[in-house]
This record gives structure tokens, C-alpha cells and sequence, in this order.
């Protein structure tokens, strides 16, 4: 294949994605067919499907397209700040930056996304990439700052923080309130616990439960 047809077929890629996307919020997930998403984006159905075999693939790429922007908005954050909680903030209130266009439709797709065997779940295998990807900027996160934890705590932090924004993500979905004001202020308000308790962990007295925790997010990963 020549360079221009890769490049033709990529802004053909992109075309379809980005229609996808405004159709959705437009229109809602469930209501938005494949056949409108090529009509729309001046493409034949086959050639829809040839990019994109379902709408769950289109939200894969979304989920994709969304990590890649959330880790671009990440970089000077992380490069430029030691302090842990002040990094965590940074890279929280980022991802609701880049997610801010989407969440007049994330309501109607989180509907498919909540149901546990949906290939779009965050939990699926099929949204492993993104998932990976997200759990290692959290580790950036942890990695770059000036938070001493245990070893085996350090270890499994960063995919716990991934659980605690997934949390923070059901918080936006169902937050109307202006300028998502309530959702900041969660992770305002959030972060600076969870940087006192891990603090905490360093504690003699606090050391064995941390070890027994850790014991249980392990055996409940691998069962």
C-alpha cells in the first residue's frame, strides 16, 4: 500500500470516528446506526464496517483516542510537579478536560458500558489497551512523586487509583451541575485523603494491615 492510500485511509479512519462521536452526542448511542454514521460521514456502509465492525469497535477507538488525548495532557503535569497529591489533581482534573465534549451522551452509553459482559465495560477485554494504558499513567503518577510507600503497597497503587477514577467517572456521569463543579470539587476533596492515609501506611502499627490489604486485593485479582 502507498503512503498516500495509508494516509487516505487513515483520514478516512478518522472521518468515520469523529462522526461517530458528534452523532452520538447529537443523538445517543443507541440510536445511532451504522448506516447513519456513513451516510453522514459520506461513506458507503461497507466501507463503515470495513474500518469499524460494530459500534462497540467505534467506542474501543474512542476509549483509545480519549487515553491518548488524557496521557498528552498529562506530560507537563507529570513533568513538572514532585508533590503526589498535587500530581494526582493534575492528572484527575485533566481527564475530565478532555472528557468534557462527550458527557452530554456518556448518560445513554453508560447504560451499555455498566453491563458487566459488554465488550465496552472498562473491565472487559476489550477495553484492556486503554485500561493498561490508563493504570500506567497512574503509575507515573506514583513513580514520579515524593510519596514513600511500602513496596508491595507501591505496587498495586497505581491500578487502585484507575478504580478510584472509574469511581470519580460514574460521579460525572450523573453530574449536572455547572461547570461539573461537583465533580472538582470530589477530587479537591478526595485526594487529599488518600494522600494522609498512604502517608499513614508508613506507620509501624498501620504496616500490618497494609500487609493483610494488599494480601486481599491479590488473592481477589488472581481467584
Amino acid at each position: 500500500m502507498t503512503d498516500s492510500a495509508t494516509a487516505k485511509g487513515e483520514q478516512t479512519r478518522e472521518l468515520i470516528l469523529s462522526t461517530a462521536l458528534r452523532l452520538f452526542r447529537e443523538q445517543g448511542y443507541g440510536k445511532t446506526t451504522m448506516r447513519a454514521i456513513a451516510a453522514e460521514a459520506g461513506v458507503s456502509v461497507g466501507n463503515a464496517y470495513y474500518y469499524y465492525s460494530s459500534k462497540e469497535h467505534l467506542m474501543q477507538a474512542y476509549y483509545d483516542h480519549l487515553q491518548e488525548q488524557h496521557r498528552e495532557a498529562t506530560v507537563a503535569i507529570l513533568a513538572g510537579e514532585k508533590s503526589f497529591p498535587k500530581r494526582l489533581t493534575g492528572v484527575l482534573r485533566s481527564w475530565l478536560e478532555v472528557s468534557e465534549p462527550y458527557h452530554e451522551f456518556a448518560g445513554t452509553f453508560f447504560k451499555s458500558a455498566a453491563e458487566p459482559k459488554s465488550p465496552l465495560s472498562p473491565f472487559s477485554e476489550q477495553s484492556r489497551p486503554a485500561r493498561e494504558a490508563s493504570v500506567e499513567t497512574f503509575r507515573q503518577v506514583v513513580e514520579g512523586s515524593d510519596l514513600k510507600l511500602p513496596a508491595d503497597l507501591r505496587a498495586e497503587l497505581p491500578e487502585l487509583l484507575w478504580l478510584m477514577q472509574m469511581g470519580i467517572v460514574l460521579f460525572w456521569v450523573h453530574d449536572d451541575s455547572k461547570g461539573l463543579r461537583r465533580t472538582h470539587l470530589l477530587i479537591t476533596s478526595t485526594v487529599p485523603l488518600v494522600d494522609r492515609l498512604l502517608r499513614l501506611t508508613r506507620i509501624p502499627g498501620v504496616r500490618g494491615v497494609v500487609t493483610d490489604l494488599v494480601g486481599v486485593i491479590r488473592s481477589i485479582k488472581t481467584a
